[in-house]
C-alpha cells in the first residue's frame, strides 16, 4: 500500500509539513506497514518556502529588509544550492500578516523589502529566482521592489518618488540606468493563484485593494495610478504586460516581475509540485491524501488541492481531500480528480478550537479514512 500525503498549511494552524505529520500518524494506526511518503505542498502563498525546503533539504536563509509600512522586519527566504535557486515569499517582506488591520494602508505600502530578497538572492548567486506572491499588503505595482533593483522613479521636479501605489499618480519619468545587470542573467518565475490583470473591475486595486485597507474612493484612485505607472513603463519597456492574467497579483507586483524581470507566470502548486517531486511520486500509489484550511469552489482557482488532484488523476490514483471546513461549491471538485471530501471537526466546536486540536482531529480523520478504505478494499 503506497500513500502519498501532500496538503497544503492550514492558516493560524499547522505548517504544510504539520499537516503531513499528523496525517501520517492517523494513517500508521490503521496501516502501520504502509508505504507513506509526506510531501508537503503550498500554491504560491504562505508556506511555499517551508514546504519546498521540508521536501528538498533546502537551507533557510534570514535577511533584515524594509517591511511594507517602512518599518525594518526579518524576512526568511530559501536556497537551494545544488541548483542555485532562490524561493522567495514576497509576504514574508511585504505581506498583510506584517500590518495590523487598523494600520493597513493601501496607497502607501510598498514592496522595497521584496526587492531587497531578491538583491539578497542575487548576492548569493542565484540563476533562478521564484517568487511566490500571495498575501500582500501592497498596491504599489511592484514599483517599490524594482526601486530596490534600481529603477529610478521620478515625478516632475525630478524628485524620486515617495513610497506607496498613490504616489505613483505623480510619476512623470522611469530610468532604467541603474537597474542591477545581474537580473538579466536569472530565470524569474511567479508562483500565485491569482490571474487578474493589472487594471480595471478585476484588476489589483478593485478586488483585493479594499482588503488591504483601501476606501472606495481609494480604489479608484490607485487604479488610475497603476494604470498611469503602465503607461510609463511602456515607454521604456519593449512590452506592455498591464492586461496578462497575474500582472494584478499582489497589488501589482506580477505585473513588474513580468515587465522589468520578463518573470514567467506559473500556477504557484505547478511550481512547488515540480520542485518537491509530486508527479514522479504519485506514480504507482494507491492513493493520495492532501487537504488546505478551507475548501470550497475558490478551490477550482489552483489551489494546492485542485493542483494535487489534476496531478494525480494523470495516473489514476483516486484522491482523498481533508479540510478545516468545506465551503459553498465544494462539491464541483469531484469533477476534476477528488473521490471524497472530509471536514476536520468531529462536532460543533469554535475556531479557535478546531485550530487548536488540529493535530488530534487530523490524526483521527486519517484514521477514520484508513479504516474506510481497508473495508473497501475487503469487499472489491
Amino acid at each position: 500500500m503506497k500513500i502519498i500525503i501532500a496538503p497544503d498549511s492550514f492558516k493560524d494552524s499547522l505548517s504544510a509539513e504539520g499537516v503531513a505529520q499528523a496525517i501520517a500518524e492517523g494513517l500508521a494506526q490503521v496501516w502501520p506497514d504502509a508505504h507513506v511518503i509526506q510531501c508537503p505542498m503550498a500554491d504560491g502563498g504562505e508556506g511555499t518556502v517551508d514546504a519546498v525546503l521540508a521536501a528538498c533539504n533546502g537551507e533557510l536563509r534570514r535577511q533584515t529588509v524594509c517591511g511594507p509600512l517602512g518599518g525594518a522586519v526579518e524576512a526568511r527566504w530559501g536556497w537551494l544550492a545544488d541548483s542555485h535557486t532562490a524561493l522567495i515569499e514576497m509576504a514574508e517582506a511585504s505581506g498583510l500578516q506584517l500590518v495590523p488591520p487598523g494600520q493597513r494602508d493601501a496607497c502607501s505600502s510598498t514592496t522595497f523589502g521584496t526587492g531587497e530578497l531578491i538583491r539578497a538572492a542575487l548576492d548569493a548567486g542565484a540563476e533562478r529566482i521564484i517568487l511566490a506572491i500571495g498575501g500582500s499588503a501592497t498596491n504599489d505595482g511592484g514599483a517599490g521592489a524594482m526601486q530596490a533593483l534600481g529603477v529610478q522613479l521620478f515625478d516632475a521636479a525630478d524628485q524620486a518618488l515617495s513610497p506607496g501605489g498613490l504616489a505613483l499618480a505623480r510619476l512623470a519619468q522611469v530610468s532604467l540606468d541603474n537597474l542591477d545587470p545581474r537580473l538579466a542573467q536569472v530565470r524569474f518565475e511567479i508562483a500565485a493563484d491569482v490571474n487578474n490583470p493589472l487594471c480595471g473591475p478585476h484588476g489589483a486595486s478593485a478586488i483585493f485593494g479594499p482588503q488591504k485597507g483601501a476606501d472606495p474612493e481609494q480604489v479608484q484612485q490607485l487604479d488610475a495610478a497603476l494604470g498611469h505607472f503602465a503607461d510609463h513603463c511602456a515607454k521604456v519597456l519593449p512590452k506592455d504586460v498591464r492586461d496578462e492574467p497575474g500582472s494584478g497579483a499582489a497589488g501589482g507586483l506580477g505585473f513588474a516581475a513580468k515587465a522589468f524581470l520578463g518573470a514567467q507566470f506559473r500556477a504557484g502548486v505547478d511550481v512547488v509540485a515540480e520542485l518537491v517531486g509530486l508527479d514522479a511520486a504519485v506514480r504507482g500509489a494507491d492513493l493520495v491524501i492532501t487537504g488546505e484550511g478551507r475548501f470550497d469552489a475558490q478551490t477550482l482557482r489552483g489551489k494546492t488541492p485542485f493542483g494535487v488532484a489534476r496531478i494525480a488523476r494523470q495516473h489514476d490514483v483516486p484522491v482523498i481531500v481533508i479540510a478545516g471546513t468545506l465551503g459553498d461549491g465544494y462539491e464541483q471538485m469531484y469533477a476534476h480528480g477528488v473521490a471524497a471530501a472530509f471536514a476536520l471537526p468531529s462536532g460543533p466546536m469554535s475556531l479557535e478550537q478546531a485550530c487548536n486540536e488540529a493535530p488530534r482531529l487530523l490524526r483521527e480523520r486519517a484514521a477514520d479514512i484508513a479504516r474506510v478504505w481497508r473495508v473497501a478494499r475487503r469487499s472489491q
